[in-house]
């Protein structure tokens, strides 16, 4: 055993009931890390776990993408047929990785499912989400390889133009899903992202809603509106942008009014949270029995917008399960979307809970 294993196994045999949370106090290491070294102790025998698994946090399940994203920025407007200057600059990413991220230097208990490759791409993404997230329930899809995500980044900080090589995702079936139900069934909310497959999206939203889990399901482009679930029923938050509810109704959306029409159609299908954002200009928050339109205050330090979305919906879901109010849930993610466009990261590396409030209370004073 290692030294951080040994003080671990140290505390437990003091307290068998102790828990996740007040491990990663005591030894100063995040959930995922203790829960990564409880999962190591166990696999070597040198405790069963029972006592400890009866009083387990119960985790944030995150179900979809890790990718290397790669980032080439242009310096001057783009020119066919040329050469164009750029400079570039790689990191890794995922819509739900991002989001995993984000709710584990959050504070949060966070586990990652996916499909991955067995090569460098995913022993970068291992590196470095591991101190955030318990990686230990992804899947190695044999002679495939990590995803990996190219956005092509304009001189004002805007994606002109992103390529997905996203094979391994279509390996993400549900056999998968069932080998992992140990843990899916202690989760206290499952976070989904549609580059799964519609029929693993199907039995997620099925198992959710049979073992009363939290969901939240995150939408990642308009072509792959055509994955999502026929049940909506199960679905507590759906975080969507214009482009998609468009996509999907086939509707277009022209002003506030019907960005809110659009989103009551969505709380129609079931879903009991809706936001449905419209880039920078603003935003509705829309359920059953309250609708509201949020306006974005623009930043004017933007370096980087890849990453917005992921911040912002990781903020509310944050809130949520805190059990804070809708409207400074979605304050937080506003904030945190902000902060995190003025960084070059895809997950901002100043990220923290006391960090979160004060950019809360610095934003909307």
């Amino acid at each position: 055993m290692n030294a951080k294993e040994t003080e671990v196994l140290r505390l437990i045999k003091e307290n068998p009931f102790i828990s996740q949370s007040e491990l990663s106090k005591k030894i100063g290491l995040t959930s995922a890390s203790v829960s990564r070294i409880i999962s190591d102790l166990v696999k070597k025998e040198y405790i069963t776990g029972q006592a400890y698994v009866l009083n387990e946090e119960f985790p944030i399940v995150c179900i979809g993408a890790a990718n290397l994203d790669r980032k080439f920025f242009v310096h001057n407007e783009l020119i066919y047929g040329t050469s164009n200057p750029i400079h570039s600059a790689h990191s890794v990413g995922g819509v739900v990785r991002n989001i995993a991220e984000n709710l584990g230097r959050l504070g949060q208990n966070v586990t990652l499912i996916t499909t991955r490759g067995d090569d460098a791409e995913w022993s970068r993404i291992e590196n470095e989400s591991e101190a955030y997230i318990n990686l230990d329930f992804s899947a190695i899809i044999p002679g495939m390889s990590t995803g990996a995500y190219t956005a092509l980044i304009n001189g004002e900080g805007e994606m002109e133009y992103g390529f997905a090589d996203m094979d391994i995702y279509d390996s993400f079936t549900p056999d998968i899903l069932i080998k992992q139900t140990y843990i899916l069934k202690r989760a206290k909310c499952i976070i989904v992202d549609l580059n799964v497959p519609k029929v693993s999206l199907d039995f997620i939203t099925a198992y959710a809603k049979k073992h009363d889990i939290n969901l939240v399901l995150i939408p990642v482009s308009g072509p792959k509106m055509e994955r999502l679930p026929d049940n909506l029923e199960p679905v507590n938050w759906l975080i969507i942008n214009r482009d998609e509810t468009e996509a999907h109704f086939g509707i277009e959306i022209n002003n506030d009014d019907e960005l809110k029409s659009a989103a009551r159609r969505w709380n129609d299908l079931g879903v009991e949270h809706v936001v449905v954002t419209n880039g920078a200009k603003s935003l509705v928050y829309s359920s059953s029995t309250e609708q509201k339109i949020y306006e974005i205050s623009p930043s004017e330090k933007v370096v980087d917008v890849t990453g917005a979305g992921d911040s912002f919906s990781s903020a509310i879901v944050y809130g949520w399960l805190k059990g804070l109010p809708v409207d400074e849930c979605i304050k937080l993610g506003m904030v945190n979307s902000k902060k995190t466009i003025e960084t070059a990261y895809t997950v901002r590396q100043d990220l923290t809970e006391k960090q979160l409030k004060i950019d809360l209370e610095e934003v909307f004073k």
